[in-house]
């Protein structure tokens, strides 16, 4: 498996991979945040979009969110942040989602953070569990809701 930044030419498949990956976390094709999720070209113009890829098999992508990065929403001016972390459902557990979590993780440390911090809707007790894996803790105190009816929790490891 190799981690890389997203090319032009696969911003579509990117798009595509991060919808089917949020499928079961949205209202269905008509939810305002699909087309979000599948504008890959934008997460890559407003932030770094970086895949994990085997050779030409797209397993998963992130957005890193640097400093300065219009989607950033919880971290602070210290911290990292990633936003869309989406495995493909059929390459799941074979270790894209952590290989993307710890690349942004590095990316945050070239960039000076001291702390990463993310948020994620409780349903998504698969990355939940990627992201205690990698030291990550529940942040309460950082929990919003970006729409009624749409709860986030925050997540933050010291890096």
């Amino acid at each position: 498996m190799q981690v890389r930044l997203a090319r032009p030419e696969e911003h579509d498949r990117v798009g595509e991979l991060t919808v089917r990956a949020y499928a079961a976390f949205t209202l269905g094709p008509a939810d305002p945040y699909v087309a979000v999720l599948r504008d890959a070209a934008a997460r890559a113009a407003g932030g770094e979009l970086w895949v994990a890829v085997d050779g030409d098999l797209l397993l998963g992508n992130v957005t890193y969110c640097p400093p300065g990065s219009a989607y950033r929403e919880v971290s602070r001016d210290d911290e990292g942040e990633f936003r869309m972390l989406a495995v493909d459902p059929e390459a799941r557990g074979r270790g894209a989602g952590t290989a993307l979590a710890r690349l942004c993780e590095d990316r945050a440390r070239t960039h000076g953070a001291v702390a990463m911090a993310l948020s994620t809707l409780a349903e998504m007790t698969d990355a939940h569990r990627i992201y205690r894996r990698l030291g990550y803790d529940r942040d309460p105190s950082r929990d919003w809701s970006p729409l009624p009816g749409v709860e986030l929790l925050a997540f933050g490891k010291r890096l």
